[in-house]
């Protein structure tokens, strides 16, 4: 699915949503090693630490063969610019796993585009309830989720979790 997405300064990229291939892998990896190292700023010592994940060294095993999905937001020129999987949990409820953008396209909608596509994926699986969390530090996270609809349920002492109710969105639109 291909949208255009408009920036804040009003320049126009073309940003396709595809479904995680292996051609993209080490491109993928770049863009999540990049936003890692530029959310790494804000991170107390103890987290500053930068780590590739295993679940993203194999995407089919850890995620399609499972049942889930991971999209890739891949931008005009075949370079992935952003990431998004989800881990079922129940056949009502998931999470997000790895919502990641390259730092120098954040704040430009792409973020709100994977997640777009998600919500229409957990919708037609049926799940209720979408959740996440993130570490208490991570400040773009904290204002990105709220914006899209994601209420705090159970913070502690170092992530903050969040959760979306989908039933309150059919029941809105019926």
């Amino acid at each position: 699915m291909e949208d255009t997405v408009t920036h804040f300064d009003r320049v126009k990229a073309k940003v396709s949503i595809v479904l995680y291939e292996p051609k993209y892998r080490e491109d993928m990896l770049f863009c999540y090693l990049a936003a890692q190292d530029a959310i790494s700023i804000y991170a107390p010592e103890k987290w500053s630490k930068l780590t590739l994940q295993d679940d993203l060294l194999d995407i089919e095993k850890n995620y399609f063969e499972c049942g889930d999905i991971f999209y890739l937001a891949i931008d005009e020129h075949d370079r992935v610019v952003g990431m998004l999987g989800t881990k079922t949990v129940s056949p009502t409820d998931l999470w997000l796993k790895r919502l990641f953008i390259k730092p120098n396209v954040k704040g430009k909608g792409i973020g709100s585009k994977l997640l777009t596509v998600i919500e229409k994926y957990a919708a037609e699986k049926g799940i209720i309830t979408i959740h996440t969390r993130f570490p208490y530090w991570y400040r773009e996270a904290a204002f990105f989720y709220p914006s899209k609809g994601f209420i705090e349920v159970e913070p502690d002492d170092h992530f903050r979790y969040m959760i979306k109710r989908l039933d309150a969105l059919r029941e809105d639109t019926q």
